[in-house]
């Protein structure tokens, strides 16, 4: 692909994706020019959707990895298990991605433990190498080799955040959720369901969304907005589909339901 095609929407064979912007320029030329890349954005706004395209897109294997507390450096890299009675080396999906020239991504990198970052460092600069201390082996990234990472800001304290000397490592994109009619237009094409019956859903979840940080922890995302369109495709009623789907997954707090259910009524009547 050249570095300055298209922003289509779907590639042959890529997951769908429809640009917010340059988004997709930006990702190209870094898998191009072998930088690693930070993706910024709220949960469920599409960063994962854009590595699956983009990979298709450019053809490369991808690894995805979703970070939690207990992720480890040797998670990433690779352990020595038993196999039949001996002990082998079983490369992790980081090193993986450094031998075959693949993109591995790394979902809510700031989840992960402090040593993973040291791991990370050679492979985010022009050294593009990763030691394996188990083995013994020093590989320099193949050709095609891409680090992508993302993490959600709204999440972010004084205990879980990057470094500045990690941050300033990679190129950086922020990613919100894409204005009404672009999302309109997305979960109509996600979920089958006509874009003027989608359309309400989008109005709501932007009330919902203005509520985040006084009654709810997190908006909507646009992944749940799927969900929902999906299931009145499916013939549910429209009230249950919300309720299952931007309702419930948001809050467990029975008044803050109450609240939700009255916006539902507001825009749906």
């Amino acid at each position: 692909m050249d570095v300055m095609g298209h922003d289509e929407e779907g590639a042959v064979g890529a997951p769908f994706y429809r640009p917010q912007g340059d988004e997709c320029d930006v990702f190209a030329h870094a898998h191009a020019l072998g930088l690693p890349l930070l993706l910024k954005g709220p949960t469920g706004c599409g960063k994962t959707r854009l590595v699956s395209h983009m990979a298709a897109r450019l053809g490369r294997p991808l690894y995805t990895v979703a970070c939690h507390d207990d992720l480890s450096a040797a998670d990433l890299i690779g352990r020595y298990l038993l196999k039949g009675g001996e002990t082998v080396w079983v490369d992790g999906p980081l090193t993986r991605a450094v031998r075959e020239g693949a993109i591995c991504y790394l979902d809510e990198v700031v989840e992960a433990r402090k040593d993973v970052t040291v791991v990370l460092h050679p492979l985010t600069d022009d050294r593009r190498r990763l030691l394996i201390d188990r083995t013994g082996e020093d590989l320099t990234a193949a050709p095609g080799f891409m680090l992508v990472a993302s993490y959600n800001p709204g999440y972010q304290n004084i205990l879980k955040t990057l470094k500045p000397s990690t941050r300033q490592r990679f190129l950086s994109i922020a990613i919100d959720f894409a204005p009404p009619d672009q999302e309109t237009a997305i979960v109509a094409a996600e979920s089958g369901l006509a874009a003027d019956r989608v359309a309400p859903l989008v109005r709501l979840a932007g009330k919902l969304r203005a509520l985040k940080g006084q009654d709810l922890e997190e908006g909507v995302s646009t992944r749940l907005l799927v969900y929902g369109a999906t299931l009145i495709a499916q013939g549910m009623p429209v009230e249950r589909a919300v309720r299952a789907a931007l309702i419930e997954p948001l809050t467990d707090d029975a008044e803050v339901k109450r609240g939700l259910l009255d916006l539902f009524t507001a825009v749906f009547g």
